[in-house]
């Protein structure tokens, strides 16, 4: 039977996963697709008086049809900046104004660039794998100094060890299916 030190350490460990695997989920939204998603602005940052501000934060993004964005600031005198930090974010809109508000046409996606974003995507799914095994190691490091210094029975560090392994082989298994439902999504034409 597992100890209240066990369950904290696998708790601990499972929060970290769990952690990993919505950051990736968040990651995904961002990648442009062909479809008119607000989402593929989360990266962009602007400078807004000196200090780096998320373009969420300064104005109003809408998708009013399929291949438009648009950006309305609260701050008209933005605009140039704005523009800018679009264009410094290489996530492959060019922005136009009218001066009162920006709009991005989204490109379909040629077949290059889809390739390219299945490779970042699964990229992005070593990275939060990463995480995960390292969140594994941690907890069983911790598991094998509860056993040596604070008492605790081999019996429950080997348990502790298995509970660890079953919540990480959760959490790999759905890294990896994000990133194939990613893929399958990104190579829909």
């Amino acid at each position: 039977m597992l100890t209240d030190r066990a369950k904290e350490i696998i708790n601990g460990a499972d929060e970290k996963m769990q952690e990993a695997v919505l950051f990736l989920e968040e990651d995904l939204k961002t990648y442009r697709l062909g479809k008119a998603n607000p989402a593929v602005f989360n990266s962009v940052v602007v400078n807004y008086y000196g200090a780096p501000t998320p373009l969420a934060q300064m104005s109003s993004i809408t998708a009013p049809d399929a291949k438009t964005l648009v950006i309305q600031p609260w701050d008209k005198s933005l605009i140039n900046q704005i523009e800018k930090a679009i264009i410094d974010a290489n996530i492959g809109l060019t922005p136009s104004n009218n001066g009162e508000l920006i709009r991005c046409t989204v490109p379909a996606l040629t077949e290059e660039r889809r390739r390219e974003l299945v490779k970042k995507a699964k990229s992005s799914g070593e990275n939060a794998k990463i995480v995960v095994r390292n969140a594994r190691r941690d907890a069983i490091d911790l598991l094998k100094k509860a056993q040596k210094n604070e008492g605790m029975s081999e019996d429950t560090e080997k348990e502790g060890e298995d509970e660890v392994q079953k919540i990480t082989d959760k959490n790999v298994k759905m890294v990896d299916e994000l990133i194939s439902a990613k893929e399958k999504e990104i190579l829909t034409v």
